[in-house]
Order: C-alpha cells, then structure tokens, then sequence
C-alpha cells in the first residue's frame, strides 16, 4: 500500500469513484511534461451530485467547505485514477482553483474553497503546500456549489 493511500486509510477517508466527463469531451486528467492536471470536479459521490444550489443562499459556509471537500476527493479519485492507484507518484500539489456559485452577497469565497485546501493539506502533510485560486461566480455546470481543480508535480 501507498504512502499517500495508508495515509487516507489512517484519515478514515474514503475516495468516491472517478467519475466521467458528464457533458464536454474533455479528459478528466492528463499528464503533460511531469505534471498531472486534474479538470474541475464537482461535489458528486459516486456520480451523484450531492451540492447543488448557491452557496450563501442554499448552503452555509460550513456546508460550502464540505462542497468543496467533496470536489477536491473527486479531484483526487481521478489523480488516482490516472496514475495506476499510486498516488506516491505526486511529489507536491502545486496548485488548486475553486469556483464557488455564490449568492450575490456572500463574501466567503476563500473560506469556502479552504473545505478543499484542508483536505489536501491532511493528505500530503508538507507535500500538500499549494497556490490557489478561489473565485466567486453567478453560475456553474448543473448549478453545482463548488468546482475545483488542481495541478499536481509528479515523479
């Protein structure tokens, strides 16, 4: 067993299934030049999206981070996934974005994305060290609450 994957045992965290393109043809992950980029990644488990409405409006903070929490395990399913199930081969996570679907007067943008950035710090420890985009926007795919994507360093 992997480092990363004893450590996800250890957490008590449980990756949902890598989940397909559901409109675009897109490639869910892709590696290029020692990186691994990870497309945005809805807050679904098994397929079922499980956040749907504004953040601000149908969801509170805490339930936003858990949005964005559930999309980052995503984001991590298909990191799995194209790497053979050896999430060792990532040396550092590099960057996160998170786009929130925001009513108009909730302000708590980064907050929220932070359900994602936690996540990856109880991960990868010091390896889960990574830049970030939070962005507030009016509307997202399937009225989701949260997307987030990443970019991984690879061995």
């Amino acid at each position: 067993m992997s480092d990363v994957e004893a450590r996800l045992r250890a957490l008590g965290i449980e990756l949902p299934v890598a989940p397909a393109p559901r409109a675009a043809r897109i490639q869910m992950a892709k590696i290029a030049g020692g990186f691994l980029f990870v497309s945005g990644q809805l807050p679904s488990w098994n397929g079922e999206l499980r956040y749907v409405g504004k953040v601000g409006r149908e969801f509170d903070l805490a339930a936003g981070q858990a949005a964005a929490r559930l999309s980052a395990l995503n984001v991590l399913a298909q990191a799995r996934s194209i790497l053979g199930n050896d999430l060792d081969r990532i040396v550092e996570v590099v960057c996160l974005r998170g786009y929130v679907n925001v009513a108009p007067d909730f302000f708590d943008i980064a907050q929220t994305v932070n359900g994602a950035s936690d996540l990856i710090a109880e991960v990868f420890g010091a390896k889960g060290g990574h830049t970030r985009t939070a962005v507030g926007v009016a509307m997202m795919p399937y009225n989701a609450a949260v997307e987030v994507e990443a970019q991984f360093l690879l061995a």
